[in-house]
């Protein structure tokens, strides 16, 4: 299988068609295993996926020392995306920096545990109410003059928020969930990303995992998943949500395939501008993501999953409380 590729913006960088998310999947979600997962992201290498998305906030910054870990002596064959500014107090309870004076302090601190002179795509994880856009994105675009970061995004923000950024410093992706399960970008925050000729970063592809029909029962996901306080998994929420599954698992039979590889070749569907990240520390999982490469669905296949997963055919909030959506004001 050759490695499809896909350009991030107008003018960013050149990224495999799939990236390796980082985020919950590999972090709080079922069992930590360091070293499975550095010897998954160098097997990602060897496959051709050259797009890795990490953040500060991932096992407090111990992930970016892994991502480092597995690129060291591969530096040049992968695109690094990190993240910052999002932050859990000691209660547990979110926070967010978005001050001029914490993003350089923040760049450099994943520089360091990374071990790489420069971070190719920089992320502002959550926008700061308290700061405005402008302000942090001004700091970030100072990075980029010192040759610390190469490319800026931002992370759930609306479109209000993408045009006042983009006029301050070209922003080259928006991160934000997409999945047949979560299709709110499609109304506004996708178009705002295509009119301004920003690249799309679908976070959460499977719907945290959702979409893989794994988990059948509440009571099947660990007491220390943090899928137990996503409202998509709550009961009465997660039967009505698996109610759903039928024609996905319908037409991966028919594919021969799973109903991971037809969620995410639904996805890359979608346009050429998205670029979904599904996470995963095993190779098996990385192995199978893949393969949604080499699917084509039918028209008719493609328009009966966006029936059946039209907006608003989920149950439950897509955060849990106190977890910040999409910033636009």
């Amino acid at each position: 299988m050759s490695m499809k590729r896909r350009q991030l913006g107008h003018s960013g960088p050149i990224v495999s068609a799939l990236g390796l998310g980082m985020g919950g999947a590999t972090t709080h979600f079922g069992e930590r295993d360091d070293e499975v997962q550095v010897a998954t992201m160098r097997r990602a290498i060897d496959l051709g996926l050259n797009f890795f998305d990490t953040a500060d906030a991932y096992q407090q910054g111990r992930h970016e020392i892994l991502v480092g870990r597995a690129i060291r002596d591969r530096r040049d064959e992968v695109i690094v995306a990190s993240k910052f500014g999002n932050l859990t107090l000691p209660d547990g309870s979110k926070s967010f920096n978005g001050r001029p004076e914490y993003v350089a302090r923040a760049c450099d601190a994943s520089l360091k545990r990374l071990g790489i002179d420069t971070i190719d795509l920089y992320y502002l994880h959550r926008i700061d109410p308290d700061v405005p856009i402008t302000d942090t994105v001004g700091a970030m675009a100072e990075l980029v003059r010192k040759g610390k970061v190469r490319y800026l995004g931002l992370c759930e923000a609306g479109p209000r928020s993408l045009e006042r950024a983009h006029e301050v410093h070209p922003i080259t992706a928006l991160q934000t969930e997409y999945s047949l399960w979560a299709r709110h970008v499609e109304a506004e925050i996708l178009p705002a990303c295509r009119m301004l000729g920003i690249g799309f970063v679908a976070y959460a592809p499977l719907a945290r995992g959702l979409l893989t029909g794994t988990v059948q029962r509440y009571e099947d996901i660990a007491s220390h998943d943090i899928r137990r306080k996503h409202p998509r998994f709550l009961p009465g929420n997660l039967e009505h949500n698996l109610a759903l599954l039928r024609p996905l698992e319908e037409i991966a039979a028919a594919h021969g395939a799973s109903p991971v590889q037809i969620a995410l070749a639904w996805l890359l569907a979608r346009g050429k501008d998205v670029v979904p990240i599904p996470g995963t520390k095993q190779q098996k999982y990385l192995e199978q993501n893949m393969g949604a490469l080499d699917i084509v669905l039918a028209q008719h296949e493609i328009e009966r999953l966006s029936a059946g997963f039209h907006p608003g055919a989920g149950a439950g909030e897509r955060l849990p409380p106190g977890y910040t959506r999409s910033v636009g004001a």
